[in-house]
C-alpha cells in the first residue's frame, strides 16, 4: 500500500542519430536512455516523496484479508516485508513516510468515493489521502519495524486526542453571563498555567503528563522538555500544543483532572510532583497525595511498591492568584 507521487518527464535519446534510419529520434524506453539521462531520472525519483500504509495490528490485518487482492496471509511476515520495502525506498534517497492504515476508515472512504475496495489502486488512493489530509504519519529514518509500529500507534492516539479536545473547546461557545469564548479563554488559561509550571520547575529534564476525564473518554497528553541553567526551555511545539489543548478541555469542562511532573537532574534522585485541576487552576497536591497517586493501582485500588530512587514531593504553587477564566 505504498503511494508515490510521480511526475512525467520527457526523456530524449542523446546518442545522436537512429542507427537504422539515420535520423534523429527520441526514445522513452530503457534502451534509448543514456547514462546521463538515467542519472537525472534517479535524481528526479529522489525528489518524489512516498507514503507507505501500514496495518499495525493483527486484527486490522485480518480485516483486510477479506479482500481477494490483498494477498498477504501472515502479519509477522507482512511486517518483515514492510521493513524490507522501507529499506529499499531509503536506498533511493527519497523521503518516505509511514501512515496508519485503518480498514474501517478505508471502507468508509470507498463507500463515499465510489471506489471499489477490493483493488490495489483504491488502497493506494486511500494511503495518499491520509498523507494529503494531515493524517497520522511517521517519517521513516531507518528505524526497525518493531520500533516503527509503536511510534505510529502513539502518533495516531496523540492526533485523535488532540482532535477530540479541540472539538470540545470549539463546541462550548460563549459564556451566557459574560459573553467570553469559553474555549479560547480556557486555552489561554492552560497556556498560562503551563508557562508558570515550567518556569517554577527550574533546570532539569522534565516530563509532564496531563490526565483529563471527559464524558466520552479519558484524555492523556505528555510533554517532554529540557530546561537549561540559563535560557529558555527546549520543547516540542506539537507536544506543547497538545498538552495545552487537553488541559484547556479539562478547564472548560470543570473536570477533576490533574497534572504530574517528573524531574531528572544529574547526581540527584528523580522527583515527582502533582497537581489537581480545580476551579480553572492547578492546586498543589501534598506529598502524601502524590505518593498515594503513584503507589495505588488505578484499576484495583491495591497499593503498589514505591519506585526506588524516586522522591515523592508536594506540588509547588504556580503563582496564579485569579482562577476565573471569565475575567
Amino acid at each position: 500500500m505504498a503511494h508515490r507521487n510521480r511526475g512525467n518527464a520527457n526523456r530524449k535519446n542523446t546518442t545522436g542519430k537512429n542507427a537504422r534510419t539515420g535520423e534523429n529520434a527520441a526514445r522513452t524506453g530503457p534502451a534509448g536512455t543514456s547514462h546521463g539521462t538515467r542519472s537525472e531520472l534517479r535524481a528526479l525519483r529522489r525528489e518524489v516523496p512516498c507514503t507507505v500504509g501500514l496495518l499495525a495490528d493483527e486484527q486490522d490485518f485480518a480485516t483486510m484479508r477479506r479482500y481477494r487482492t490483498f494477498t498477504f496471509d501472515d502479519h509477522r511476515r507482512y511486517l518483515r516485508q514492510i521493513d524490507g520495502l522501507l529499506r529499499t525506498l531509503a536506498t533511493e534517497g527519497a523521503h518516505t513516510s509511514v501512515a496508519l492504515f485503518d480498514p474501517e476508515e478505508f471502507a468508509e472512504y470507498c463507500a463515499e468515493t465510489g471506489h471499489a475496495p477490493d483493488t490495489v489502486a483504491s488502497r493506494g488512493r486511500f494511503t495518499a489521502r491520509i498523507a494529503a489530509t494531515g493524517g497520522a504519519l511517521v517519517p521513516y529514518t531507518g528505524q526497525p519495524v518493531e520500533q516503527l509500529v509503536p511510534q505510529l500507534i502513539n502518533t495516531a492516539v496523540r492526533k485523535a486526542t488532540w482532535e477530540y479536545a479541540t472539538m470540545v473547546l470549539a463546541d462550548l461557545g460563549e459564556c451566557a453571563d459574560c459573553g467570553v469564548d469559553i474555549g479560547r479563554a480556557s486555552f489561554d488559561r492552560a497556556s498560562r498555567l503551563l508557562t508558570h509550571l515550567i518556569e517554577r520547575a527550574g533546570p532539569g529534564t522534565h516530563h509532564l503528563v496531563c490526565s483529563i476525564p471527559t464524558p466520552d473518554e479519558q484524555l492523556l497528553a505528555a510533554l517532554h522538555l529540557e530546561r537549561p541553567d540559563t535560557g529558555p526551555a527546549r520543547l516540542d511545539a506539537s507536544e506543547s500544543a497538545e498538552f495545552v489543548t487537553v488541559l484547556a478541555a479539562g478547564i472548560a469542562l470543570d473536570s477533576h483532572g490533574g497534572v504530574v511532573l517528573r524531574t531528572t537532574r544529574p547526581g540527584a534522585p528523580d522527583s515527582l510532583h502533582g497537581w489537581r485541576l480545580r476551579q480553572s487552576t492547578l492546586a498543589p497536591l501534598s506529598e502524601g497525595q502524590v505518593f498515594s497517586a503513584y503507589c495505588t493501582d488505578a484499576d484495583t485500588g491495591e497499593p503498589l511498591s514505591p519506585e526506588p530512587g524516586v522522591e515523592y514531593r508536594a506540588g509547588f504553587d504556580l503563582g496564579i492568584e485569579d482562577p476565573d477564566i471569565h475575567r
